[in-house]
């Protein structure tokens, strides 16, 4: 599937990391994409391929942007998908996969993408994301984790039973990964569904809490703690003026405090109440 990228270098990396994070699908708080940044704050980056756009995104629902400098147009600024490689100061190889998630010829994107993964010997893959849950802002964020194998969802945590939700293409990467015996895990965050759509760096700090501790892999997350407690101090004003918000809030920490006595991989609230709480979540993001 060469022809979906460009290619520009092929660095020796030793057994490398892969991180997964697409832009598009469901980033709850947006969790992800500033947990991304923080990593890429930490670690410099050089692009090891690029991938047709053209190909793989539809460019009315994502324009690129025209820069007007009086009133001359001095170019446009494309979407970009693509593969990046850096190394940490602990010496840990990482390839960034970023960008956009493709609209267009998932099945072969994902192809492409693991034999990109498989090319340069990776180890694991991780994906980032974060999801709205019937949890409160007043308890710690928790991960829960979509995975290639039980081994590795067990050391994260998941929701026990069968769920059917809408995919993203993570998904298809992750199925794609297994099929070529690469490990491969999503780190999911819950966010209170009443916050999702505005940014709640807790989701971010707990992300690269979860990516450390599976991987080894730190970014600095001081500004994201400092975001997090002010957003926390934030809801905690609009909550204390409504006393439909507080009631609703303390049946939430009621649920979760029963969660917290229990083992995390069977203790999350079912499948099918998570399920309906991110469908919505999609219609009213993709109205």
């Amino acid at each position: 599937m060469a022809d979906l990228y460009d290619l520009l270098q092929r660095p020796s990396l030793d057994d490398p990391l892969m991180i997964v994070t697409l832009e598009g699908w469901v980033d709850a708080g947006l969790g992800a994409a500033a947990a991304l940044a923080a990593l890429l704050g930490t670690v410099a980056t050089d692009v090891v391929a690029n991938f047709d756009v053209d190909s793989l995104l539809d460019h009315r629902a994502r324009r690129p942007v025209v820069r007007i400098v009086d009133g001359v147009n001095t170019g446009l600024m494309w979407p970009e998908i693509q593969l990046r490689s850096g190394r940490t100061s602990e010496g840990r190889d990482i390839l960034f996969l970023v960008g956009p998630e493709p609209d267009h010829q998932w099945r072969a994107f994902c192809t492409a993408v693991a034999e990109l993964a498989g090319a340069f010997g990776v180890q694991l893959v991780v994906g980032l994301g974060a999801f709205p849950a019937p949890v409160p802002h007043t308890r710690q964020t928790r991960l829960v984790a979509t995975a290639t194998s039980a081994e590795l969802a067990h050391r994260v945590g998941f929701i026990p039973g069968t769920i059917d939700v809408p995919a993203g293409v993570q998904a298809g990467l992750e199925r794609r990964f297994a099929e070529l015996g690469i490990p491969a895990v999503g780190l999911w965050a819950r966010v209170p569904h009443y916050a999702a759509a505005m940014p709640y760096p807790e989701a971010s700090v707990v992300l690269l809490e979860g990516l450390a501790a599976l991987t080894g892999v730190h970014a600095d997350a001081t500004e994201l703690r400092a975001a997090a407690q002010s957003t926390r101090t934030r809801l905690d004003e609009l909550v204390a003026n409504s006393e439909e918000h507080a009631t609703l809030v303390r049946q939430l920490e009621t649920a979760v405090d029963a969660e917290i006595e229990r083992p995390l991989g069977s203790s999350l609230p079912s499948g099918d109440e998570l399920a309906a709480e991110l469908e919505r979540f999609l219609r009213e993001e993709n109205p």
